[in-house]
């Protein structure tokens, strides 16, 4: 039996397709959870060596920006990262002020070796579209995400 209240087409449409986006979001944030615990590590600590080890050592700052969340909760993410041995914290030579966040040899190793994997998985899960389809829906996608920076 359905009951959902309707509101309009141009509502209910716009509602419907919001409730597909969360509902796809959170099944595959899940899933992608599932399989970062695999390799010991949470999601936000997965992040920080995901993006260091592409881009190389950067400030706090910067890293937040590149993983797209604020500071609130970085230092302590830092922290138990840098008790694992995976990350190291190194003055930085341009500006005296600052810190460095880099990869550990240790750290690069494990980024090596997890990211392949962890690639494959989200490919694995993406299966389930084609090539085309994953391609038109990151287009659609970036565009809703560029039209609700705009409207601020």
């Amino acid at each position: 039996m359905k009951t959902t209240k309707k509101y309009g087409k141009k509502i209910d449409l716009a509602l419907s397709t919001w409730v597909k986006l969360a509902r796809a979001y959170s099944s595959f944030d899940k899933k992608s959870s599932e399989s970062i615990k695999e390799f010991g590590l949470t999601q936000p600590q997965f992040a920080v060596i995901e993006v260091i080890g592409h881009l190389g050592p950067l400030k706090i700052g910067e890293l937040c920006d590149k993983m797209l969340v604020t500071g609130g909760n970085m230092t302590l993410v830092l922290d138990n990262i840098e008790k694992l041995g995976y990350i190291e914290r190194v003055p930085s030579r341009e500006d005296r002020r600052a810190i460095n966040i880099q990869l550990t040899p240790a750290g690069q190793k494990l980024f090596e070796e997890v990211f392949v994997k962890h690639a494959e998985n989200i490919t694995q899960f993406m299966s389930v579209l084609n090539a085309t389809e994953q391609k038109n829906l990151g287009d659609l996608l970036k565009k809703l995400g560029t039209a609700l920076k705009k409207k601020k």
